[in-house]
């Protein structure tokens, strides 16, 4: 973990090297259609909100799924950050991308992503999670305001639920995320909890999915944690394509993710990326305007993101 001025730095090297992943799915073989892109491939980027090992078998079962309905062989990359995965798209080295709502507020701005699709909810409409602020029992906090002072982990600074909306609610009990707390940078949101796990911090973010891994892990148990303060619901990832895609194939990709059946996924699987439904839904731009409007309250430059 590090600080976050040297988590930004090393952010940095990453976007020059955004090609680099930590892991690429087998890919998704299909008889290809005339309007593949690159020699019938395309390429689906993921953010690392969760480990490779979890990650890729999930993606790879989507990207067949995906293949299947398009006509294109998918191939599935798991990014070595949040900032790298927007590069690559931006770099016009990936046509769909899985961010979260802030990295696709920035993924909108300077890489022409488009939401499309989202994670459906059981009534087929996109689903929401939550992030929290929590800590240990024997940490000795027992409110929000205690964090001031002690060790804290965020994820990744362009992390909805493990920056931007901890952030908010250190905010509100009158703590400067920047000033008042010792603020580390995991990396990824199973980083940030298995830091607080092991007691390496006093204080942590957790969302709703990660608490969901950590418990199918074995390292999350009633009265393991005790939370702090939690967020209002939160739109989940958007599915995006890169809106300079040739018009045809776009629309036909578009289709294809807000219909696409995922039942035949495991149920722990669709649990760890937070699905309360089977399926991806229709999703729009709009959606994300409520993370928007939270950058401008916390003051946050989007351009220090990238």
């Amino acid at each position: 973990m590090q600080k976050q001025p040297q988590r930004i730095r090393a952010l940095a090297a990453g976007v020059a090297i955004a090609a680099a992943v930590v892991a690429m799915a087998p890919a998704a073989r299909a008889a290809n259609a005339a309007d593949c892109p690159n020699d019938g491939v395309v390429r689906f980027g993921v953010e690392p909100f969760d480990t490779s090992a979890k990650l890729v078998p999930i993606y790879d079962h989507i990207g067949k799924l995906l293949g299947e309905k398009i006509g294109c062989e998918v191939k599935i990359y798991v990014a070595t950050n949040y900032n790298a995965e927007i590069e690559a798209m931006r770099s016009g080295k990936l046509e769909i991308g899985e961010f979260g709502p802030l990295g696709y507020v920035l993924a909108h701005q300077i890489a022409k992503a488009q939401a499309v699709a989202a994670f459906s909810s059981k009534d087929g409409k996109p689903d929401t999670y939550w992030a929290s602020l929590v800590t240990y029992p024997s940490s000795g906090i027992k409110t929000v305001a205690e964090i001031r002072g002690h060790s804290f982990a965020f994820s990744d600074p362009a992390s909805t639920s493990g920056h931007l909306f901890p952030a908010y609610g250190l905010r509100k009990a009158g703590i400067d995320p920047d000033k008042d707390i010792k603020a580390l940078y995991a990396g990824s949101h199973t980083a940030s909890y298995e830091a607080l796990y092991n007691h390496k911090v006093d204080a942590g973010e957790l969302n709703s999915e990660q608490l969901e891994s950590a418990t199918q892990r074995g390292h999350y148990k009633e009265g393991d944690i005790v939370f702090l303060w939690k967020s209002n619901p939160i739109p989940t990832d958007p599915i995006t394509v890169r809106g300079d895609l040739a018009p045809a194939f776009k629309a036909r990709v578009t289709q294809a993710l807000q219909t696409l059946d995922l039942s035949s996924l495991p149920e722990a699987d669709r649990k760890i990326m937070g699905l309360g439904g089977a399926r991806f839904v229709p999703q729009t731009d709009g959606a994300y305007d409520g993370i928007r409007d939270l950058v401008k309250t916390l003051h946050i430059d989007l351009d220090k993101l990238s």
